[in-house]
C-alpha cells in the first residue's frame, strides 16, 4: 500500500503508524465512482448528488442531529481518523450511506477556508427532507438555533420543565 507524500515523518511517526492510518479511513466502495463533482446542492447541477456536505457550528450541528433523530430514532455513532478526516467523513457516507460526522482535519482548515468553530457532516441527501421536518418540528417546540443560554445567574428550572418535561 502507497503512502500520501509526507504522511510519514509528518503526521505520524514513522511509516508504519502512517499505513495504519492509511488503513483506518473508510473509503467508497472501489470501482463504484470514476470521478468526483463538486457543487453547491443549491445550484441543481448534480441531481441526485451521491452525499451532500454540511459545514455547521457545534451549536447547529447539534440541532442539525437532533432533527435528524426526531422521527426513527437511532444513536448516531463516527469514529475519528485524525488527519484526513474529512475525506474520511464522505468516504464513510458513501460507502455506509448513513450521516458521518467529522471534526474538519487541519489541511481542510488551512487549505479549503473551514473555519476552527465549524464540524462536517457528509450526509446522502436523502436525509435531508428528515432533518428539515424534524428542525421545523423542534422549532415549533421552542427549540431552535441561535440557542440562548440562561447564564448562571439564572433560575433554569422553568426553562429546563418546557424543554426536558
Amino acid at each position: 500500500m502507497g503512502l500520501l507524500p509526507g504522511a510519514r515523518g509528518v503526521w505520524y511517526e514513522n511509516g508504519e503508524e502512517a499505513a495504519k492510518h492509511q488503513q483506518a479511513m473508510d473509503l467508497a466502495p472501489f470501482g463504484e465512482h470514476v470521478a468526483m463533482a463538486v457543487s453547491p446542492l443549491a445550484s441543481g447541477r448534480l441531481n441526485p448528488p451521491d452525499i451532500a456536505l454540511i459545514y455547521a457550528t457545534p451549536a447547529q450541528m447539534i440541532l442539525f442531529i437532533n432533527g435528524l433523530q426526531w422521527t426513527g430514532y437511532k444513536k448516531l455513532e463516527w469514529g475519528c481518523v485524525g488527519e484526513s478526516a474529512c475525506a474520511d467523513s464522505w468516504g464513510r457516507a458513501l460507502a455506509t450511506g448513513e450521516p458521518s460526522l467529522s471534526i474538519p482535519c487541519f489541511a481542510e482548515r488551512r487549505y479549503g477556508g473551514v473555519m476552527e468553530d465549524e464540524l462536517l457532516m457528509a450526509i446522502p441527501p436523502g436525509f435531508l427532507p428528515k432533518v428539515i421536518e424534524g428542525l421545523d418540528r423542534l422549532s415549533r417546540n421552542g427549540l431552535r438555533y441561535p440557542i440562548p443560554q440562561y447564564g448562571i445567574n439564572n433560575d433554569v428550572r422553568a426553562g429546563m420543565s418546557v424543554s426536558y418535561g
